[in-house]
């Protein structure tokens, strides 16, 4: 392991050269849709004498104190002989010619020597401040937004709101949550609306789409940490309804979105010397490109543009040929077989650190396809393709499947053998940590901003926070060691964590289709033939283009309703949201999310980082470790794996779990199932014995129409006087039907009568065993009535529950059966 810079190490990745991001591509795409509005040399006010300035300004400041109106107009007619200097026919021409926009911070100091020399009287920077301040304002000149952002005013929001548009700005008020327009991310949404007004002219309502781009791409380089708050003032104007209907949902992240780019974009990032095989590159992705997603063309991108052509441009100048002599290819599959990574120590340098590449045989196994399509294709048009056929560098007993598969399912089973064992542990410490988060946030907010309270065992200070924020709301505090803690975001994430690992190992789904899940996925099924209500959740077509509909159990119910009784609005309903599918960098269409949060004053979908941030949170909190004694991790998709492991073993058939999984071939299924050596010997017995009994083995095929039916009927047959039975499909009642005393038995609350009648009646038999002397009797009475009494207790434990559940509000089935969309893109309509 050698130090490096990571500059260095990206250079060295990318094959000499640093690859082109493509982040921002969708916000320059939008730029050229929405252009953002040009400042004209002459309007009214920037073409006045100044004498009409000075009344203007006058009548500009007439509700102002005398010292302020006098440190206005001084400072004003100071800064205007100063811009007389200038060429230009208007005030705004000599402030270009002047130079100041690019001046930013300097300015100040710019100005104060100009005039320093005191042809203009005593120079007072208070009374230049002024000065600028009202001749913006009062649209006299237009400064840039870079400018703007560099001279700061506490006034400026308060002036152009009461002057400029004090209409537009009551409208604002209308739309924009109250807390919020009061709060400290409102009165920066409040400035950010005013600077769009100085600098562009104009009222709100004259604010475009590409006047909002151009200031949040300002905003990234004068500001370094620009925050989460910075795109409220957009949803704010959206509100208003002046924009079209194409303009953006919202401006959140937008310059690290990419959206999709054209092929040769994807190419060109990597900047490859070689044209011809550049072009050559570019045309086999756009002939792949209808067979595959977006997400696989890029990757595909990836490996023949970085990984292969510009690694072989790195190492060999020059090259223009795909016909590779050995000793090049050699060294090629070689330097393919390591990756480079780079650690951060903890003095803060960096070292290089060299590891094996785990997706070598992929990224082989593409390069083979790429070589052997170009022999394919150059048969059918040997013009385009057949000059480029050459021999294939890799063999094909390099990319043998056998190996790499047998490899990758030694790897996952191992993963889960160690998380599956601990699962309950992470589950418990994610509720407990839920619980501490809840309680300290309350105990933040109900505390006074400034004193002193104690939860938990551990003692805090509130924070007394700013003239702009809330303080009764604030949920901000200082330990006793003087260490800030922001109680809000901590218990957002807890809560996010406990639903992650309670949903994920309830429904084995992907981490997109969690994400994607709306409220519309909770629907319902009423039974034909007992009437008996079953809720489900739809999962959404995802990887393999295929929706299924899971059974809800009553622990995933419980978080389906925290859930909704977090996010729905003042009004009920769950906001709707459009989502950015980081797969095929698209934007969904709006949809009641369940996962959404409010940050940053807007209500925004839960992403992927967050939920893993959360996750290792809970992690830590844990103390799980794994074998080497770190810190042990838990992917989203970790879950998926322990939820076909776990099912399997308990009895249920792996063709049911496939269709419950929504797996392609009962192949991957098995695949996700973990082997452990008692369960192989067991398996191994099981199929001896069915092979001396002349029987094929039954699981490992798409279930019939009657096996289906039988599954279903299942349910149907559950059905008891004092309840329901909760056995598990196809296991026997081990009690012989002695409902009471079994602890599978979930007791219906309409029949608590019939349970207290069967109580009094074993209390009444117990007492006359006993006093005839049966005593071989009333041992099994007393387990029954055991049995019975715990029964009622389970009753009057779930009456208490939902005293304080919350109405999911699920929609009527029929409602979701009759739901429609419409198609949309360049497949729609078949």
């Amino acid at each position: 392991m050698t130090s490096t810079t990571t500059s260095t190490l990206r250079q060295r990745r990318g094959g000499g050269r640093p690859s082109a991001p493509l982040h921002g591509s969708a916000q320059k795409s939008l730029r050229s849709v929405f252009p953002a509005r040009e400042v004209p040399d002459v309007w009214q006010a920037t073409a006045e004498d100044r004498d009409q300035v000075k009344d203007r300004l006058a009548e500009f400041s007439a509700n102002v104190n005398r010292h302020t109106r006098y440190l206005r107009g001084s400072g004003a007619q100071k800064i205007l002989r100063w811009l007389e200097e200038f060429p230009g026919d208007t005030w705004q021409q000599r402030w270009r010619n002047s130079g100041s926009d690019g001046l930013g911070r300097g300015w100040r100091d710019h100005l104060v020597d100009a005039i320093s020399d005191g042809r203009y009287g005593r120079v007072d920077w208070a009374e230049l401040s002024s000065g600028a301040l009202t001749l913006v304002c009062a649209d006299v000149i237009r400064p840039g937004l870079e400018w703007l952002m560099t001279r700061q005013s506490q006034n400026l929001r308060q002036v152009v709101s009461e002057r400029r548009d004090p209409d537009g700005f009551a409208a604002l008020a209308a739309v924009a949550d109250p807390t919020l327009w009061s709060a400290n991310l409102g009165f920066h949404a409040r400035y950010q609306i005013a600077m769009l007004m100085v600098a562009k002219g104009g009222e709100v309502r004259d604010i475009t789409v590409g006047d909002c781009l151009e200031l949040r791409e300002t905003e990234a380089r004068v500001y370094v940490h620009a925050g989460s708050g910075r795109s409220l003032f957009y949803s704010w104007l959206r509100d208003l309804g002046h924009f079209p209907a194409e303009a953006p949902t919202t401006l959140r992240d937008v310059s690290r979105h990419s959206g999709q780019v054209s092929v040769a974009e994807l190419v060109d990032r990597y900047q490859l010397k070689c044209r011809p095989v550049r072009d050559l590159i570019v045309d086999y992705l756009t002939e792949r490109q209808p067979s595959l997603d977006y997400n696989s063309l890029e990757d595909l991108s990836r490996t023949l543009g970085l990984h292969f052509w510009a690694n072989l441009e790195k190492h060999h100048p020059g090259i223009d040929s795909l016909r590779l002599v050995p000793e090049v290819a050699a060294a090629w599959k070689e330097r393919c077989r390591t990756k480079t990574s780079v650690r951060r120590l903890p003095d803060g340098s960096t070292v290089e650190v060299t590891s094996p590449r785990t997706n070598a045989f992929a990224l082989l196994t593409t390069v083979r396809a790429f070589y052997l399509d170009l022999a394919q294709w150059a048969l059918e048009e040997p013009g385009h393709w057949g000059p480029w056929v050459a021999p294939c560098p890799i063999k094909e007993a390099e990319v043998s499947h056998r190996k790499h598969i047998t490899r990758r399912k030694a790897r996952m089973d191992q993963r889960t053998r160690e998380r599956l064992p601990v699962l309950p542990t992470l589950v418990k410490t994610a509720a407990d940590q839920l619980k501490a988060a809840q309680a300290r946030l309350a105990a933040v907010r109900a505390a006074a901003p400034g004193s002193t309270f104690t939860v938990l065992g551990e003692t805090y200070t509130k924070v007394k926070g700013t003239r702009y924020t809330d303080r009764s709301t604030s949920a901000t505090a200082h330990d006793a060691a003087g260490r800030r803690h922001c109680f809000g975001p901590a218990e957002q994430r807890a809560f996010w964590a406990w639903t992650t690992v309670e949903f994920l190992r309830h429904t084995g789904v992907r981490i997109e289709e969690m994400l994607e899940s709306s409220h519309h996925s909770i629907t319902q099924y009423r039974l034909p033939t007992t009437g008996e209500v079953v809720p489900l959740l739809q999962i959404a077509p995802s990887k393999t283009d295929e929706e299924r509909l899971l059974l809800v159990s009553p622990e995933l119910a419980d978080v389906l309703s925290a859930i909704v009784c977090r996010v729905r609005d003042a009004s009920g309903a769950i906001p709707l949201l459009r989502a950015y599918d980081p797969n095929e960098r698209v934007w969904n269409p709006p949809l009641p999310l369940l996962f959404q949060w409010r940050w940053g004053g807007q209500d925004r979908p839960v992403s992927v980082s967050t939920i893993r941030k959360a996750l290792d949170e809970t992690l830590l909190a844990s103390g799980l470790t794994d074998a080497t004694g770190q810190p042990l991790r838990y992917w989203p998709h970790d879950f998926r794996r322990i939820f076909v492991t776990d099912a399997v073993m308990s009895g249920l058939p792996p063709h049911i779990a496939q269709v419950i999984c929504g797996h392609k071939t009962i192949t991957t299924t098995m695949n996700y199932k973990a082997v452990y050596p008692a369960e192989a010997i067991e398996a191994h017995r099981a199929f001896i014995a069915r092979r001396r009994a002349l029987r094929p083995s039954e699981e490992y095929r798409t279930p019939t129409s009657e096996e289906w039916d039988a599954f279903l009927a299942h349910f149907e047959k559950r059905k008891l006087s004092v309840g329901t039975c909760a056995r598990a499909f196809g296991t026997k009642c081990v009690h012989e039907h002695a409902c009471i005393r079994c602890s599978m038995l979930r007791p219906d609350p309409d029949q608590r009568a019939r349970l207290v009648e069967i109580r009094d009646n074993l209390i009444a038999r117990i007492a006359e065993a006993e006093r005839e002397g049966w005593l071989g009797e009333v041992e099994g009475l007393q387990v029954s009535l055991a049995g019975a009494r715990d029964k009622l207790a389970q009753l009057d434990a779930e009456a208490a529950r939902q005293s304080t559940a919350v109405d999911l509000g699920m929609p009527l089935f029929g409602q979701i059966a009759v739901r429609t969309e419409e198609a949309s893109g360049p497949f729609a309509g078949g």
